[in-house]
């Protein structure tokens, strides 16, 4: 670990020497002659001037400062450039639809060069006047580069299809940019998950996250083991540098305590990915929901008899538990204004229509009625332990009736009080449609759910906490909400109805989460 931190450091100081050695001097000086500033540009965003001098990096208004120098940007004509790095996967189809969504609503027109296989370069042009106004230039290598690019402050945007690593958030407050998990410096652009995958003509249609880790860790290597034919076993993976792959890495043979066998064979892009599973009778793969093509995708199922299918609602909701968000991360600085409409943009419902057609999964909050919901009731009962009383059951049911169910969930980091990424998101994606007032006049229910280890009243009162946390969170997020027009309530149930088996890890965090109910 400590020869990895060097090799980036002396990378770093490498790339931000050769920076120094092309920058240009400017001289910013007030209307009245009285403050003059002499420095180094180091960007300009259209409005605003980021400069070094003696007394540190500055940022200065450019409407309030006349520019000399060499390295004076054109006020009139500027354009806006910015540098976007990272997952292919995201970089292939769901940005340049995002973007395109973008142009439509602002008024650009866009065209696309393709430099090479990794990079292109989209234009977004004034529709009247077809003056350039932006260029965004991506570099589709994988979530690794695209770290690499930002604490080298030679990317704009990062796509990642992981969230950041302890060590990688340790760099960055060292390099002086702060907590890359906040809000200000990270979001969830889209909702992605791991699913295993099979050939159509496997006749295996189910497996357990412990028998996925022990399949890919060469712990299993017959499909007579998963109840099929007496056949090996090939094993297929993203690319151990992509951010899926990584992901896989920590979410599936994390828990299990498993290293990859060394018979995997990896992909680069999850498309040949897919197409080899679907050739290969006897192969299995992990891939991205997005990207299955025309694979037989494997319910997870535990001991129980509880299984989970990976589709649009259970990945939002996150009981499916092997979601892996899709993640914009930013620099310490501010971007171009063109570049901040973009990411506001992102988070609205027309980029969510975009998101979905794209193929991805969008962030919007469905309502599920409970009579859609007739399953995981029934599942409640059939499993109900002897401290989950029918009359905890009853209470619950007509609590609930009436009621929808938001697909707006939260969950918690394993082992922690900490919410996970996605949760994380739908804090903020919550309080912008409280503040809009989306849910004016209505009463929301913040409804925790426990695992059922340790006592049916325990875990009721640790669900009842969480959930009034979550709520609590919610509305210091909300700023400009008016709650005088809307109800904010908080119950629990505790273990009452679980979404998966208690005798794995998966399953007990699963079963720990706090559900949004609306009438």
């Amino acid at each position: 670990m400590a020869l990895k931190r060097a090799v980036l450091f002396a990378a770093l100081f490498f790339l931000l020497g050769l920076r120094s050695a092309f920058a240009q001097d400017l001289t910013l000086t007030s209307p009245d002659g009285s403050v003059v500033l002499n420095g180094t540009l180091l960007g300009f965003d259209g409005e605003f001037y980021r400069i070094e001098t003696v007394y540190g990096e500055l940022t200065v208004d450019s409407s309030g400062v006349l520019c000399e120098g060499p390295a004076c940007p054109n006020l009139q004509d500027f354009v806006a450039r910015l540098s976007v790095a990272g997952s292919a996967t995201m970089g292939t189809v769901l940005m340049p639809a995002l973007l395109e969504g973008f142009a439509l609503r602002n008024g650009y027109t866009t065209s696309r060069d393709v430099i090479d296989a990794e990079q292109y370069v989209y234009q977004l042009r004034d529709e009247s006047t077809d003056k350039l106004k932006a260029e965004f230039r991506f570099f589709l290598t994988n979530t690794d580069d695209g770290f690499f690019r930002l604490l080298a402050n030679e990317a704009d945007m990062v796509m990642a299809l992981r969230e950041i690593r302890p060590e990688e958030r340790a760099l960055a407050r060292e390099a002086g940019m702060g907590d890359m998990t906040k809000a200000n410096r990270s979001r969830v652009l889209s909702l992605d998950a791991m699913v295993p995958i099979v050939s159509p003509s496997n006749p295996v249609r189910t497996i357990s996250p412990q028998d996925l880790a022990e399949v890919f860790s060469g712990k299993i290597i017959n499909w007579k083991a998963l109840g099929g034919v007496d056949a090996p076993i090939d094993l297929h993976l993203p690319a151990s540098t992509t951010g899926l792959g990584q992901a896989i890495e920590d979410e599936v043979m994390g828990p299990a305590r498993l290293k990859f066998s060394e018979s995997v064979v990896r992909h680069q892009r999850g498309v040949g990915l897919a197409k080899a599973v679907v050739q290969d009778p006897f192969s299995i793969g992990l891939a991205s929901f997005a990207e299955t093509g025309n694979a037989q995708v494997l319910r997870l199922t535990g001991s129980c008899g509880f299984s989970l299918q990976a589709e649009r609602r259970t990945i939002k909701t996150e009981d499916y538990p092997l979601t892996a968000p899709m993640f914009l991360y930013l620099p310490a600085r501010r971007l171009p204004k063109i570049g901040r409409d973009f990411l506001a943009f992102t988070r609205g419902p027309f980029a969510q229509n975009v998101i979905r057609r794209a193929g991805f999964v969008d962030q919007a909050p469905e309502e599920v009625a409970i009579a859609d919901q007739g399953d995981r009731f029934a599942n409640a009962i059939s499993v109900a332990g002897p401290e989950t009383s029918l009359e905890e059951l009853q209470r619950m049911t007509r609590t609930l009736t009436g009621m929808a169910r938001l697909t707006t969930s939260f969950r918690f980091e394993s082992g922690s009080i900490r919410l996970d990424a996605q949760s994380r998101s739908n804090v903020q994606q919550l309080a912008r449609a409280l503040e809009v007032g989306q849910y004016d006049a209505r009463r929301l229910m913040f409804v925790g759910f426990s695992d059922g280890e340790g006592p049916a009243a325990a875990n009721r009162d640790i669900a009842l906490r969480r959930a009034d946390a979550v709520r609590r969170a919610v509305k210091q997020a909300a700023e400009t909400a008016n709650f005088e027009r809307v109800e904010l309530e908080v119950d629990a149930f505790g273990e009452a109805l679980p979404m998966a088996c208690d005798d794995s890890a998966w399953g007990r965090q699963a079963n720990r989460r706090v559900e949004v109910w609306v009438r």
